[in-house]
């Protein structure tokens, strides 16, 4: 069981990406790119298109370009980490819902994500319905 801490198909790579248009403004950033092909299956099982990344720079200057209403971000990146991010869309998209993904559970780590607004910090491996839930409530809220 994966440990959850809560409060109530396109790569994108370095100048390219792959696929089609996210209407549903989620977006997936890690840097490993099967777990972005796996996480984008299940949430386009669950009925979500989304937009897949594996460049925090390319993330956040698609950010100019459209809304991100729900962020999935990986914690440990090499260009950037995750709380890096989260900073950044703090900043230039406040209305965006966060989520962390992390293959460590590294508890200060958690807790100044979620003290700096992410609505929930999940450990990898995590159960895929409760992933598809807490995105499903961050965007409708």
């Amino acid at each position: 069981m994966a440990l959850i801490h809560s409060r109530k198909e396109k790569v994108h790579t370095l100048g390219q990406g792959i696929g089609g248009q996210s209407r549903d403004g989620i977006w997936l950033l890690d840097d490993d790119v099967s777990m972005l092909k796996a996480l984008g299956r299940l949430m386009n099982s669950a009925g979500f298109i989304v937009e897949k990344f594996n460049d925090p720079a390319t993330f956040l200057a698609k950010l100019q370009h459209a809304p991100c209403r729900v962020a999935v971000l990986d914690v440990w990146m090499p260009q950037m980490n995750g709380l890096e991010v989260q900073a950044c869309l703090r900043r230039d998209s406040p209305e965006t819902r966060i989520i962390f993904i992390s293959g460590r559970d590294d508890p200060p780590v958690r807790q100044t994500a979620l003290d700096a607004g992410a609505v929930a910090f999940l450990a990898k491996p995590f159960d895929d319905e409760v992933m598809v839930q807490l995105v499903r409530n961050a965007a409708a809220s």
